[in-house]
């Protein structure tokens, strides 16, 4: 007796999980629905080889997706507990459950271009709070009739698999599916290999588009190995990414005519402690989360082009005008300089801007006190220093003054950069661009982290975290304000957030 029922439990165990695995292969044609809508959300690949990854990737990791699902729920189920009834609609639950989690993961990743986790949080809930408040009769609707028409496609998938399980084995599908999702699995990964060493940008752009992908790398596999000369690497790397700007200076202005109070920025070498103390006399207030290069090429690449500093001759486009300023009416924007090395760097700024009493004024002057009975009389004064003094980081705080209640209103919880300069006060003299700026309009609230790249290095800061992302591969997440480290890992989604201003900059 007790062998007759050692002998049937068996019975019912390999039934279940032959059952399983067939259950499991449905639910990856269906998985393979789902995840179709992360393709839809990205550029399709351009080349032959970025086509053969996509197909071997999209195969191969979401039959692995459904696969440790069976393993981590219904493999268990059906060892603890096999009651054939149970364990069917169990599973049918639990897959469902599954397949929601994976389409609002897709739905989020369709949105605001990264997956569903503990970085994303925050994202994550406003996505849905503004879904909620906009149309909740919708999306309570459209919630349950997609979870509605799940459970009962899983009921059907399992009751079909229990039904037809000798048909389903007596059609020996079951080899060349398992060849061709394994192979798959394996072929994405070294094709992904030989991508990552020889820079095919196509194939590895498609790193992440599926969730609780980790393929494997160059960098990690090769070096081990002695492979491959990672210095090379990053210098090939770099070329690559050494991509030329000329439509992030060429942007249509339209200026209309505003009565608003003309603005002075001044721009200083250093801001001492006696200037400090003497500008607070003035009516300035300080502003200490404003964020200024440490290479004086690229602040005034910031400032007065709103460009990033991607190479190391900058200084040839220093000596041109940025391609705005012809955009603006006559009265609209002058800067000036009394400083000698600035006038050797921009030789355009006497010839080019030489109107008075512009509506927005820029003057580099390292003696803003000396200088003040030319600035008094302006009711609106920012004062910036041209360049940090930390050597370690391309972008470092700084302190700032201003007299602007508008503008330091705003700022009490922001923090600011160069590259803020141009969209704010050209914005201030009524001048709007029909692509967006690098910087942001501070007289309006910011909706993306801030973001700055300085020869292939990107840098990112949302309130007091600071993320350096290195042209190497390597990262370092920092406290904005004091420049501390944090013990925190790579934050996926507010980088990605970052580089959304390059889509708003160019077509």
């Amino acid at each position: 007796m007790v062998i007759e029922h050692n002998l049937s439990l068996v019975k019912k165990v390999n039934r279940l999980l032959s059952w399983g695995h067939w259950f499991s292969f449905f639910n990856v044609l269906l998985a393979l629905a789902v995840t179709s809508i992360y393709w839809l959300s990205e550029p399709s690949p351009a080349t032959l080889l970025g086509w053969i990854y996509l197909i071997c990737y999209w195969l191969g990791h979401t039959a692995f997706l459904c696969f440790m699902f069976f393993i981590i729920t219904v493999f268990p189920l059906s060892l603890i507990f096999p009651y054939q009834k149970h364990v069917r609609g169990l599973a049918a639950l639990l897959a469902t459950i599954g397949m929601v989690v994976l389409i609002f993961d897709a739905y989020v990743y369709a949105n605001l271009g990264y997956h569903i986790g503990s970085t994303s949080y925050h994202q994550t809930i406003e996505l849905l709070q503004q879904q909620i408040v906009t149309n909740l009769r919708n999306f309570i609707l459209i919630v349950s009739c997609v979870a509605a028409i799940l459970i009962a496609v899983e009921l059907v998938i399992s009751n079909y698999c229990w039904k037809k399980i000798a048909r389903l084995k007596q059609s020996q599908i079951s080899k060349p599916l398992m060849v061709i999702f394994i192979g798959s699995f394996m072929l994405s990964h070294l094709i992904h290999i030989y991508a990552d060493a020889r820079l095919k940008w196509d194939v590895t752009k498609l790193d992440n588009v599926l969730p609780f992908s980790y393929p494997a790398t160059a960098k990690s596999f090769l070096a081990r190995y002695q492979l491959v000369d990672l210095a090379k690497r990053a210098q090939r790397q770099a070329d690559k990414l050494s991509i030329s700007s000329p439509e992030l200076s060429l942007r249509q202005l339209q200026c209309a005519t505003t009565q608003v109070e003309p603005i002075q920025i001044i721009i200083a070498n250093d801001i001492s402690h006696q200037t400090m103390e003497f500008m607070r006399q003035q009516g300035l207030r300080l502003h200490q989360q404003h964020f200024a290069p440490n290479n004086k090429n690229e602040a005034l690449l910031h400032l007065l082009y709103g460009q990033f500093f991607l190479a190391e001759d900058s200084q040839q486009q220093l000596n041109e005008p940025p391609a705005f300023i012809q955009q603006l009416p006559a009265g609209t924007l002058h800067i000036d300089s009394k400083s000698s090395s600035i006038n050797m760097q921009l030789p355009w700024i006497d010839s080019e801007t030489n109107a008075n009493n512009a509506l927005v004024n820029i003057v580099f002057d390292d003696s803003p006190q000396a200088n003040w009975e030319e600035y008094k009389h302006y009711k609106y004064i920012v004062l910036l220093p041209l360049t940090s003094k930390q050597p370690t980081f391309v972008l470092a705080p700084v302190t700032s003054m201003i007299r602007w209640p508008q503008l330091h209103a705003q700022l009490t919880n922001l923090s600011s950069q160069h590259l803020d300069l141009l969209p704010t006060s050209l914005s201030w003299a009524g001048c709007v661009t029909e692509k967006s700026w690098l910087g942001d309009n501070l007289l309006q609230t910011p909706t993306l982290p801030k973001l700055s790249i300085s020869k292939q290095d990107i840098v990112s800061i949302r309130k007091d975290k600071m993320v350096v992302l290195r042209q190497d591969g390597s990262y370092g997440v920092w406290s904005a304000g004091t420049l501390l480290p944090l013990n925190e890992k790579l934050d996926i989604p507010m980088l990605t957030d970052a580089l959304k201003r390059l889509e708003n900059t160019t077509d």
